[in-house]
């Protein structure tokens, strides 16, 4: 983090100025046996592709609301990123009737159709797969990210003051989010670079979405993200917490 970060987009910039190169999200989903590894160059390249399918194809910008009706995963993390770049507040969970924008993973499809504005719908397969038949009413993700831009310029810069994340129904805004990842990193025993946390918590409370996404990034450090984690042993969490050089734990 350099001084002048006021947004979690500022934050992925130094990071992608510092080390490029260096894991950011790990992600596991012990469902299904997925693992990806994304490093802040690929994580950043994503985020632009999905800002401006955001911006352009969705219309999106600062004030808009986007309702994300999906779980703790690494394409999850990518939306909260791009709603920061666009300026635009991401609610999680939010109620898909009072949003501009719904984003929906395959179990909450039904749920985002209050939706009037545009709808978008993750098939959250492995590799990032793209539903085999697109939901009606719908746009893929994974159809239509790969053909956006790789680089990101907002038409309107994001304001630090301004909302932009709503979780377990509190608000807050950029600056906020910024600020409370710093403030959480000792608790979460977050160091400073190199420092790696492992994160079983759902996406659903500020812990969750802190330890998963904002603080590792706010510290330099890095988060190896599981989804169903109570499906592991702890002889195989143990494995995976050396294998992956965890530094930290919290589930």
């Amino acid at each position: 983090m350099n001084a002048t970060d006021r947004t979690p987009a500022d934050l992925l910039a130094s990071a992608l100025a510092a080390d490029p190169g260096r894991p950011l999200v790990t992600f596991y989903d012990d469902a299904t046996g997925e693992r990806v590894e994304l490093s802040v160059a690929t994580f950043a390249n994503w985020v632009a592709k999905t800002a401006n399918l955001l911006q352009g194809d969705l219309s999106a910008g600062p004030g808009d609301r986007v309702a994300l009706l999906l779980p703790a995963h690494w394409q999850t993390a990518v939306w909260l990123l791009a709603c920061s770049s666009v300026g635009a507040l991401a609610d999680l969970g939010g109620d898909p009737a009072a949003a501009d924008v719904v984003v929906s993973g395959p179990d909450a499809l039904d749920a985002a159709r209050a939706c009037r504005g545009e709808r978008v719908a993750l098939a959250l397969r492995p590799l990032g797969g793209r539903f085999p038949q697109t939901p009606e009413g719908f746009i893929d993700y994974a159809v239509e990210v790969p053909g956006q831009g790789d680089r990101f310029a907002p038409f309107a810069p994001p304001v630090a003051e301004d909302a932009a994340l709503i979780v377990a129904g509190a608000e807050f805004s950029a600056a906020e989010v910024v600020q409370r990842a710093l403030t959480d990193a000792a608790s979460l025993d977050l160091t400073g670079p190199g420092s790696r946390l492992l994160s079983g918590l759902s996406y659903d409370t500020w812990e969750g979405v802190s330890a998963g996404l904002y603080a590792p990034l706010a510290t330099g450090g890095s988060v190896v993200l599981c989804r169903n984690l109570d499906r592991l042993d702890e002889d195989a969490l143990a494995k995976r917490i050396e294998s992956e050089r965890v530094t930290a734990v919290r589930r």
